[in-house]
C-alpha cells in the first residue's frame, strides 16, 4: 500500500487536471475521468486496481447519498412524490425484470436468476453523471427535481433486487413468504433506523455545547455510522442514509447554526469533490481486471461487448417507454384523483427524464461485490461476464447519453428565456418582501433603539432602500465588474499595509480579508 501512495497522490492531482479540463470545455467531468482512468490503465508500469467492493460500499456511498439527500428540496421531493416514486421503484424492477428476459435469452448459460442478478445491478441511472451534466445546461425545475428525488431511492430498491438475486443464484431456491418478510424490513427498518439516529444525532447537535467544527465532524461521520448499524440490522443501509439525510435537511435551521451551516458547506463540497473523481477513475481503472477474467470463462471479447451493447440499448428503451407510459398514466389517474403535474402533457420533458440514465458507481459496486465462489464451492457463474457487461453499460451510457444530453437540452429549448425571466423576478420578489417584512419589525417592536442607535438606523435605511429598488437600479454586470474590482483593490491595500506596518496586529488584518471574501462570494451571487 506504501508502495503506491505515490500513485495515489498523482492520480488525486490528475483528477483535479481533468475536472478543470472539463469545466473548459463544457464536458461533464464522470465523462473524462472514466475515460481518462481506461486510458491510464494501459499504461506500462501502472499499478494493478483491483477495487474491493465494500470500499466503495462503505467509504464512497454513504457520504454521496448523504449529502445528495441534503441538497434536495423536501418540499419539491414530496410534489413530485407520485412520478419519483414510480421511477425508482416500479421502473427500476420492471427495467431489472426486462433485462432478464432478454438475457435468459440471448446470453448462453444465463437464466432468471443470473439475469435477475444483471438486471438489479445495470437498472439504476447514476445521480452524480446527471448531476455534472445538468451543470452545463439549465432546465426546468420540475425535471430536475424528479431527476434528484429518483436518483435517492433508486440505488436502494436496485441493490434490495440484487441481494434477493445473489441469495437465489446462490442457493438455487427462492421462498416467496421470505422475500416478501426480508423486503419489507429491509425498507422499513432501513427507513426507522435512518430517522432514529438522525433523531439522536439532532438532538446532540441541538443540546451539547458544540462549535462549528464538532458540528462538522458529527455531519462528516454520522452516514457511515448509519449506514453501518442498518447493514448490521440486515436493513438497507442506503435507505436509512438517505431518510436520515432528508430529515435533517428538513430541520437544519432548527439545530444547526449559521456558523456550522456555512463552514460545514464548504467542507462537504470539497469532500464530495474528491470522492466523486477518485471513484468515476477508478472505474477506468479497473477494465485490465475486468477483461482478464473473460478468459477465464470462455467468453471472447467481441460477444462480451456484444453482450453488453444488447443490454445498454434494453436500458435506454425501457427507460424512454417508462417515461411516456408516465405521461399516460398521469393522464388516467389526473381524472380520479389530484396529481402534481395538470398541465397538458408534453413530449419534451419525458424525453430528457428517459435519456437522463447513465450508470455509475452502484452499478460496478454491486457487480463486484458478487462473491467469486458459491456456498458449495464452485465458481459463481458468469460473475466475470457480468463484470465486463456492467462495465460496458456504465462506459457506453456515460458516453453516448452524457455527451448527447446537453445538446438535446438546448436543441428542446427546456428552459425558455421567459421562464429564465421568471425564475429571477421571484427571487427578487422574495428579497423586496423579505426586505419590508424586516423593516415593519425593526420599526413596530424596536423602535426606541432604532432612534437611539445611528447603526440601526442605517441598517434599517439599507433596507429600506433594498425594499424601494425596480429592476431598472439593480446590479448589472458592469456595476459586478466594477465592485469586485475595488474589493480586490481594498485587499491589495490592506495587505500592502500589514507589509508596511509592523505594529499592526495581523489577527485584525486577516478579519477584514475574511471580510472582503465573504463580501465578494455574495456579490457574484447576486
Amino acid at each position: 500500500m506504501l508502495n503506491s501512495f505515490p500513485f495515489y497522490l498523482i492520480l488525486i492531482f490528475a483528477i483535479v487536471f481533468i475536472m478543470m479540463i472539463a469545466d473548459k470545455i463544457k464536458v461533464a467531468y464522470p465523462i473524462l475521468l472514466i475515460v481518462a482512468g481506461l486510458l491510464i490503465s494501459f499504461i506500462p508500469g501502472i499499478p494493478n486496481i483491483k477495487i474491493n467492493p465494500e470500499f466503495i460500499f462503505l467509504i464512497f456511498l454513504p457520504p454521496l447519498l448523504y449529502e445528495a439527500a441534503w441538497a434536495i428540496s423536501w418540499k419539491e421531493l414530496w410534489h413530485w412524490r407520485r412520478i419519483i416514486l414510480s421511477f425508482a421503484f416500479v421502473v427500476v424492477f420492471l427495467t431489472a425484470f426486462t433485462v432478464a428476459l432478454v438475457a435468459d435469452y440471448f446470453i448462453p448459460g444465463f437464466g432468471l436468476a443470473l439475469g435477475f442478478l444483471l438486471g438489479g445491478i445495470v437498472s439504476p441511472p447514476d445521480a452524480v453523471s446527471a448531476g455534472a451534466i445538468l451543470k452545463f445546461v439549465k432546465v426546468p425545475r420540475t425535471i430536475s427535481s424528479i431527476l434528484e428525488g429518483e436518483s435517492l431511492l433508486n440505488d436502494s430498491s436496485s441493490l434490495i433486487i440484487f441481494r434477493f438475486s445473489l441469495v437465489a443464484v446462490s442457493t438455487t431456491q427462492f421462498i416467496f413468504s421470505k422475500a416478501v418478510f426480508s423486503f419489507s424490513w429491509m425498507v422499513l427498518g432501513g427507513i426507522a433506523i435512518g430517522l432514529l439516529i438522525g433523531l439522536i444525532f439532532m438532538k446532540l447537535h441541538k443540546y451539547l455545547p458544540t462549535d462549528a467544527n464538532m458540528d462538522i465532524v458529527f455531519t462528516l461521520v454520522m452516514p457511515y455510522i448509519i449506514y453501518l448499524t442498518a447493514e448490521e440490522a440486515h436493513c438497507s443501509g442506503v435507505l436509512s442514509v438517505v431518510s436520515a439525510g432528508l430529515y435533517l435537511s428538513n430541520n437544519r435551521h432548527s439545530f444547526l447554526s449559521s456558523a456550522s451551516r456555512v463552514r460545514g458547506y464548504n467542507v462537504w463540497q470539497s469532500l464530495i469533490f474528491v470522492l466523486n473523481g477518485l471513484v468515476f477513475t477508478l472505474i477506468g481503472l479497473s477494465l485490465p481486471a475486468v477483461t482478464a477474467g473473460l478468459e477465464k470463462e470462455g467468453v471472447s471479447f467481441n460477444s462480451a461487448i456484444g453482450y453488453g451493447m444488447l443490454v445498454t440499448l434494453v436500458l435506454v428503451v425501457v427507460r424512454m417507454l417508462a417515461a411516456y407510459g408516465g405521461v399516460i398514466t398521469t393522464l388516467m389517474i389526473r381524472k380520479f384523483i389530484p396529481v402534481a403535474d395538470s398541465a397538458k402533457p408534453e413530449i419534451k420533458g419525458p424525453f430528457i427524464i428517459g435519456w437522463t440514465g447513465m450508470r455509475g458507481v452502484v452499478s460496478l459496486a454491486a457487480a463486484l461485490s458478487i462473491p467469486e465462489y458459491l456456498n458449495n464451492g464452485n465458481p459463481f457463474p458468469q460473475r466475470n461476464l457480468i463484470l465486463f457487461i456492467t462495465f460496458v453499460v456504465i462506459l457506453l451510457t456515460l458516453i453516448l447519453q452524457g455527451l448527447t444530453l446537453p445538446y438535446f437540452i438546448r436543441r428542446l429549448e427546456m428552459m425558455t428565456p421567459e421562464q429564465e425571466a421568471e425564475e429571477q423576478q421571484q427571487y427578487k420578489l422574495i428579497k423586496y418582501e423579505m426586505a419590508a417584512f424586516a423593516l415593519e419589525q425593526l420599526k413596530d417592536q424596536y423602535g426606541k433603539a432604532l432612534e437611539e442607535q445611528p447603526l440601526l438606523q442605517k441598517i434599517a435605511d439599507k433596507w429600506e432602500a433594498s425594499k424601494m429598488l425596480t429592476e431598472d437600479t439593480e446590479m448589472t454586470a458592469d456595476g459586478k465588474i466594477i465592485y469586485l474590482n475595488i474589493l480586490r483593490k481594498q485587499r491589495k491595500w490592506l495587505l500592502q499595509k500589514n507589509r508596511k506596518d509592523g505594529n499592526l496586529d495581523e489577527g485584525i488584518v486577516r478579519r477584514h480579508l475574511h471580510q472582503l471574501d465573504m463580501e465578494e462570494e455574495k456579490v457574484r451571487h447576486l
